[in-house]
């Protein structure tokens, strides 16, 4: 008997066209001959109703004949139907408050849940994302920012004629209008007032990874954060490019102990014996692209603070941050909110911690869109359904009744696996205290 698996439609904002499997893959599942697929219909996704129907999935509102339910986002609590399988971003793996009410119904209804977050290798390395696609998007969204700042500070550059990531028909034409824009730097240059035009890059993984992917279309040249104050101090900057910089953990922080030594286990495992000094590079930087994982047990990037002292002495350089993390509050403290692609910047004013929606006004211009691989749908549904392809016949087929040590799913998928028949699995039972908080009231 063949196994029945449904496709939850995408529905958090109008904007997200996402699917978790494609088209292309529904219809290998299918003609494989043991599963059978169940989509729900949506007017905003990608690929239409029809593309599905002929790859040989059913479109029909109701999945509650599906034991088993992919989708990309968080679930509406009147969606979850008890005892269940969902496989989705969760969000909840951080004690995200917003979305203990989720958790909570699904461990009352005695669900299972695998969050693409967790799916790993032995070495602890994600192997189903769409790190790549936020930072692309958002890079391609965070030049279109720094053009819109840029125009309403009186200097028409390049950058004005890159528009949204969403746009565009695809990558490739949205990669085109960057590249058309590096052509006119290197041709005609920069406005004076903004060279050398600095855009760091906090982080090395995917997201950083995609974000420097755009940029690379830009006349670009990659300098060490050791080299930032001479670059700028020296004045021999070019208007014809654009200067990358890239920086790891060891030029966030340094160890409390003067005699000591910058250890990246060591700061993963004791990040209280490290102190920030990020701020000593920020000075010199146009742009900040926020690429890295971060919670409460680290030091801040970009702190409230720092933008109230030196927007107090007068307007710093840095114009733009694309906060790509889009952690509220988290690495960049000035992040008050998530945005999302039709409203997708706002001003942090230092002097009195409120935004304002635009890029008017003095402090730095948050983007902080958090779903921006939504804005390139085709490409990011494509690349995330073959990373996840090896494993949906195993999740289909899997017995969900038997207790969580006999049950059969490939190790990668098995330690994604967050919740099971209603209960945390023991690497997640941490998640309670975090629970239990959210339920006291105590924030």
């Amino acid at each position: 008997m063949a196994s029945l698996i449904g496709i939850r439609r995408e529905d958090m904002n109008r904007w997200e066209r996402r699917t978790p499997l494609t088209p292309d893959l529904v219809r290998y599942l299918v003609e494989s001959g043991d599963i059978e697929v169940r989509i729900q219909p949506s007017r905003i996704r990608f690929y239409s109703d029809e593309e599905y129907v002929e790859a040989g999935a059913e479109v029909n509102e109701d999945l509650s004949p599906c034991p088993v339910v992919f989708a990309v986002k968080e679930l509406p609590m009147d969606f979850i139907q008890e005892e269940r399988t969902y496989i989705f971003f969760s969000h909840t793996i951080k004690g995200q408050p917003h979305n203990m009410p989720m958790l909570r119904r699904l461990l009352d209804g005695g669900c299972t849940v695998i969050d693409y977050e967790c799916i790993t290798d032995e070495r602890g390395q994600r192997l189903v994302f769409f790190g790549r696609h936020a930072g692309l998007a958002g890079m391609i969204d965070t030049l279109w920012a720094l053009g819109e700042r840029l125009k309403w500070e009186g200097l028409e550059s390049p950058f004005s004629r890159i528009g949204q990531a969403w746009r565009y028909n695809d990558l490739a034409e949205a990669e085109s209008a960057v590249a058309e824009a590096g052509e006119r730097i290197s041709n005609g240059g920069l406005p004076e007032g903004i060279v050398p035009l600095i855009v760091g890059f906090s982080g090395y993984g995917n997201v950083s990874g995609g974000a420097q992917e755009i940029l690379e279309h830009l006349p670009t040249t990659t300098v060490a954060p050791e080299e930032l104050a001479g670059l700028v101090e020296g004045g021999d900057c070019s208007p014809e490019m654009l200067y990358k910089v890239v920086f790891e953990e060891r030029h966030m922080v340094q160890p409390k102990d003067p005699d000591g030594n910058f250890d990246l286990e060591d700061y993963y495992h004791h990040p209280e014996r490290y102190l920030p000094k990020f701020e000593t590079y920020l000075p010199y930087l146009t742009v900040l692209m926020n690429c890295i994982y971060w919670d409460e047990r680290y030091p801040r990037l970009v702190t409230k603070e720092y933008l109230r002292r030196t927007y107090a002495q007068g307007t710093p350089k840095l114009k733009v941050i694309g906060d790509l993390s889009c952690d509220i509050e988290g690495a960049v403290e000035a992040t008050l909110r998530t945005t999302d692609s039709g409203n997708p910047v706002y001003v942090y004013h230092p002097a009195t911690g409120k935004t304002q929606d635009g890029v008017e006004g003095e402090g730095p211009v948050i983007l902080a869109v958090d779903n921006l691989p939504c804005e390139l749908p085709r490409e990011a549904s494509e690349h995330f359904s073959a990373e996840l392809e090896p494993f949906v016949p195993a999740i289909a087929h899997a017995d969900y009744t038997v207790p969580f040590d006999a049950l059969e799913l490939p190790p990668q998928m098995k330690r994604a696996v967050i919740v099971y028949r209603g209960k945390l699995t023991p690497d997640y039972e941490y998640i309670y205290r975090f629970l239990e908080k959210f339920e006291r009231g105590v924030s």
